[in-house]
């Protein structure tokens, strides 16, 4: 089992950025690819970023590309996203992910086997 918790979250302007962390426990994540996925209430669950494994693959929404990167730290077992001109419609609730090696498929939600429980992030206009 992995265990995922998510931080760094919080009430941001536009064009501000943020750094969210995702820290797991129970396993190494160095055999996981990471993703972040966010939602909104009343709406499905969405895609944002993910990396794979080694960090060498990487993944964006293109509502998110060239704004949001995504890295990890495999010796600190912690993945980041970096959120840079953020944008009211990028208020949500992010989740860390992840998934194994095996199962992985890119930016497919249901790829992925571990969530975190999220954290809100408010950009506001």
């Amino acid at each position: 089992q992995v265990q995922l918790v998510e931080s760094g979250g919080g009430l941001v302007q536009a064009g501000d950025s943020l750094r969210l962390s995702c820290a797991a426990s129970g396993r190494a994540i160095i055999s996981y690819a990471m993703g972040w996925f966010r939602q909104v209430p009343g709406e499905e669950r969405e895609f944002v970023s993910t990396i794979s494994s080694g960090g060498g693959v990487t993944y964006y929404a293109a509502s998110v590309k060239g704004r949001f990167t995504i890295s990890r730290d495999n010796a600190k077992n912690t993945v980041y996203l970096q959120m840079n001109s953020l944008k009211p419609e990028d208020t949500a609730v992010y989740y860390c992910a992840a998934a194994s090696a095996g199962t992985w498929k890119g930016n497919e939600r249901g790829s992925f086997n571990y969530w975190g429980q999220g954290t809100q992030v408010t950009v506001s206009s």
